[in-house]
């Protein structure tokens, strides 16, 4: 069953990722439909402890309780199938940093800081150089035309 359910994910993505366009409509509505589910709940646990303990003549029953789980859950399983669901709450690039084992900034000394400060200021300058080359080319380019 599990195989089943991770070859129909793959299949949904692989889709998705040909149309753009309701990949992003489809994770839209997900993440949408999830944070409801999670906001609608938390206020029902909320309203059933503060006030139906205090007052049970509240009348819990015109607002429907499935209404924030299934929205939760609904919006769980379009992120899920659509591959989104761990990117969307964390990002592409904790996701990554993790996988190549780097650390977080607050786990590093020092040392390990300030030599990728002094590595992005070699790359930054690098690039200004090339820069310059290209410019120096373009100039000539422009001068002599043949």
């Amino acid at each position: 069953m599990k195989k089943i359910i991770i070859q129909t994910a793959t299949r949904i993505i692989i889709f998705l990722s040909h149309r753009p366009g309701w990949y992003a409509l489809i994770v839209g509505v997900g993440i949408v439909l999830f944070w409801r589910g999670v906001w609608h709940t938390v206020d029902q646990i909320h309203t059933y402890f503060n006030y139906y303990s205090l007052n049970p003549s509240i009348n819990l029953v015109a607002s429907p309780w499935w209404d924030g789980p299934l929205s939760l859950f609904v919006g769980s399983i379009i992120l899920y199938f659509t591959g989104a669901f761990i990117s969307s709450f964390i990002g592409n690039e904790l996701i990554l940093s993790g996988l190549r084992g780097e650390k977080r900034l607050n786990q590093k000394t020092e040392v390990e800081v300030r030599s990728e400060m002094t590595a992005i200021t070699d790359i930054k300058n690098s690039i200004k150089e090339i820069n310059r080359t290209l410019d120096q080319l373009e100039q000539k380019m422009l001068e002599n035309p043949k």
